[in-house]
């Protein structure tokens, strides 16, 4: 089945950040905003203008679009109203302040965020919850 980019999203909202609370999957879909929208580097390639399912769907990106030895990914989330309310507010194109310009994040399951995001291309900007976002560097531009 082809899901729409809203179902998508709404699917990796919640297995992302499902935990997170409200303030943690406004953060991690804006990471996918700020992707979608960035003007250079990598992002900007995948997304071609403004594409939210090949942000999404980027090979080796997200946890939760792995399905090979992972049970937790998109394919076995079963969005909530919340959910779609995310997705439906960043498919609209917006972000929260939390994370700025964000291109990365991760959840080091560790109370501190390492200073960089482990390929250098990201600096930390903030924690929200549990995960750590990571702004671009100069670095990124060159991806």
């Amino acid at each position: 089945m082809a899901y729409t980019d809203r179902e998508l999203l709404a699917r990796l909202i919640q297995c992302e950040a499902g935990g997170e609370g409200e303030e943690g999957m406004r953060a991690v879909a804006s990471v996918i905003v700020n992707r979608v929208q960035t003007p250079y580097g990598e992002f900007a390639r995948v997304s071609n203008g403004g594409d939210f399912r090949a942000i999404i769907l980027q090979k080796g990106q997200f946890t939760c679009t792995r399905t090979v030895n992972n049970t937790q990914n998109i394919y076995n989330m079963n969005p909530t109203d919340i959910h779609y309310e995310i997705a439906d507010w960043a498919l609209a194109g917006n972000t929260t302040s939390s994370v700025g310009n964000s291109l990365f994040f991760f959840n080091p399951f560790s109370s501190k965020c390492p200073s960089f995001f482990p390929s250098k291309v990201g600096i930390i900007y903030n924690r929200v919850g549990k995960h750590c976002f990571y702004a671009p560097t100069e670095a990124y531009k060159d991806t």
